[in-house]
């Protein structure tokens, strides 16, 4: 592995991340390179946790975009603070009275910066360098892609009001997609891609331990164990990540739970799985999964 990428690697170890040489490698090139990083996988497979975790390795504010269906281009960038607008015109008028040119005046103070709410790609362009989270832009429609496209290609954004806003040091970006649909082939080409998979069994281990160390290291194992055979051997409609790796991990440990069985296992699946026919699933191949 390259020095630097074994850095980068370590440092985000040290916020209790773990990649491996692939991720770290095309981290470590969209950094270089400054082009934004399009992760794409399973939920749960820590996309959302490698921005955390980019930000906190590098000291730079996180700056989270939720994607949504429906979301424009008024949610991820800026809007006006009408009420403190509404209150301001107020004070001129009782200042000012009716002189000409007043009302002129008033209305070029309405748009001043102090009444600007930045939304997150405003705010990251503003506040660079920062890392900028683009989450789940599969959920937003070709027209958003279509901005956020142009946005990439420049760092920076016009508002009419006020002028061009540019960011100093382009932020870093990460978009993740959990792949409910196709992105544009436009918006793929300006990034650099990663599909991130669910980790192996000693890796996933190695993330408890990593991000759980009050699990114990033979709870840790048993637990991974089932969560790896569930994901491979069982249809779910809703696999389990990382995340609920964790979660289930925890639980078990706040239960006081030294060596995993099947009551037990079964008692905390809400930790687990989310949904009903998951569970009845799950507890019928419980038996078979904790077999000695």
């Amino acid at each position: 592995m390259d020095t630097r990428v074994a850095d980068l690697a370590r440092r985000l170890e040290e916020t209790g991340y773990l990649c491996d040489e692939e991720l770290a490698t095309v981290l470590f090139l969209s950094l270089e390179m400054s082009r934004p990083l399009l992760l794409e996988g399973e939920p749960g497979t820590g996309k959302t946790a490698l921005a955390e975790a980019i930000a906190e390795a590098m000291d730079r504010p996180l700056i989270r975009l939720q994607c949504y269906e429906g979301i424009d281009a008024t949610q991820a960038l800026y809007d006006w603070d009408f009420p403190r607008q509404i209150l301001h015109l107020r004070a001129l008028e009782a200042l000012s009275g009716s002189r000409p040119g007043d009302v002129e005046e008033a209305e070029k103070s309405l748009y001043d910066e102090r009444f600007l709410l930045a939304r997150p790609v405003l705010a990251a362009l503003q506040q660079s360098p920062a890392v900028l989270l683009i989450d789940e832009v599969d959920r937003a429609d070709d027209e958003f892609e279509a901005f956020l496209l142009e946005v990439l290609s420049t760092f920076q954004v016009t508002i009419p009001e006020l002028g061009t806003v540019q960011a100093a040091t382009p932020p870093t970006v990460v978009l993740t997609s959990n792949r409910t649909r196709e992105l544009h082939d436009a918006l793929k080409r300006r990034c650099l891609y990663h599909w991130i998979d669910h980790p192996g069994l000693e890796r996933e281990i190695a993330i408890v331990r990593s991000r759980a160390p009050e699990v114990s290291a033979t709870l840790a194992h048993q637990v991974v164990e089932v969560v790896q055979q569930l994901r491979s051997d069982t249809d779910l409609l809703k696999p389990p990540g990382v995340a609920e790796t964790l979660d289930w991990a925890r639980a078990l440990h706040h239960l006081g739970t030294a060596d995993l069985d099947v009551e037990t296992a079964a008692r905390t699946l809400g930790a687990l799985v989310k949904y009903r026919d998951d569970a009845e699933r799950v507890r019928a191949a419980l038996d078979r999964m904790l077999a000695r």
